[in-house]
């Protein structure tokens, strides 16, 4: 069964076709009921055009991050899940991690790396990256309005302590605490997870539970250059933006990062000695 399965088939494209055509026309809906709404308000048009400007220009970011999540699955799960999953909803870090959690589980070794051919393991990491995010869904209409005022009431209390002379110690509310500690730290624990499976990452197996080096997918030289030419990148980019005040530029710093680092990896394995660009510590 195996053998014969194609992550890539007409059908799998058709059904993803069907679910994109409809996000679009969705899209398209909502955005013509809010033209029409804003000309009721008496919005000049110039204002109208203005705003649709703005908002696809933002959405290049979040594109270009969509582009680079695709093409790391891409070579275990082919292009149909990971388009279809980062078109409706998701993002880099949930549906990577999510991939690898349950390839794990399944004991396909490799990660991200090896093409899934089992067709009931690929339904059943479909399964967890669907699953999982749906579960925002849920939370969001009974959290989202709460969480909102926390963090707003959090934003203007510390606006007021900034304004106002320190008259001793103050008690750090909720709201405080996720915004300036546990967001950030969530992010960092999800960034450090990357991190370690580049340094001390396993590849795949043998027949024999034994780890196969030098077949690219396990930590070595190329995943700690890749990750290096991430790091310096990104920071290279940031100083830019903050010395040249390129506000506009900060949302581009992790997708732009993340393809340059691609790139340098493609160019380091064909341009390093072959027992070098190959070579691992953790096959």
């Amino acid at each position: 069964m195996s053998e014969t399965f194609n992550n890539g088939s007409l059908g799998l494209y058709l059904i993803a076709g069907a679910i994109i055509l409809f996000v679009l026309v969705q899209s398209i809906f909502f955005l013509v009921k809010a033209w029409k709404q804003g000309k009721k308000l008496g919005l000049d048009k110039s204002k109208l055009r203005n705003a649709v400007t703005s908002s696809a220009l933002f959405t290049i970011p979040s594109a270009l991050s969509v582009l680079a999540t695709v093409i790391a699955l891409a070579p275990a799960l082919g292009l149909v899940i990971p388009w279809v999953r980062l078109s409706v909803i998701g993002n880099l870090m949930y549906e990577t991690t999510a991939a690898e959690a349950a390839m794990e589980a399944f004991g396909h070794t490799g990660g991200i790396a090896n093409a899934v051919t089992d067709p009931t393991v690929y339904a059943g990491i479909a399964w967890v990256m669907t699953l999982g995010i749906c579960f925002s869904l849920v939370i969001l209409p009974f959290l989202a309005k709460p969480l909102h005022k926390k963090f707003m009431a959090a934003s203007n209390k510390e606006a007021s302590a900034e304004a106002a002379p320190a008259d001793g110690k103050k008690k750090r509310t909720i709201g405080e605490f996720i915004n300036k500690f546990a967001t950030p730290a969530i992010f960092i624990g999800l960034i450090g997870a990357f991190i370690a499976r580049s340094i001390n990452g396993r590849g795949a197996l043998d027949d024999n539970k034994q780890p196969i080096f030098g077949d690219g997918d396990g930590a070595g030289v190329l995943s700690v250059c890749t990750l290096i030419v991430a790091i310096v990148f990104s920071i290279l980019l940031e100083i830019l933006v903050k010395k040249l005040k390129l506000t506009w530029l900060e949302p581009f710093i992790m997708p732009i990062g993340m393809i340059v680092a691609m790139i340098a990896a493609i160019i380091l394995y064909n341009v390093l000695p072959a027992d070098i660009a190959t070579f691992e510590w953790r096959g």
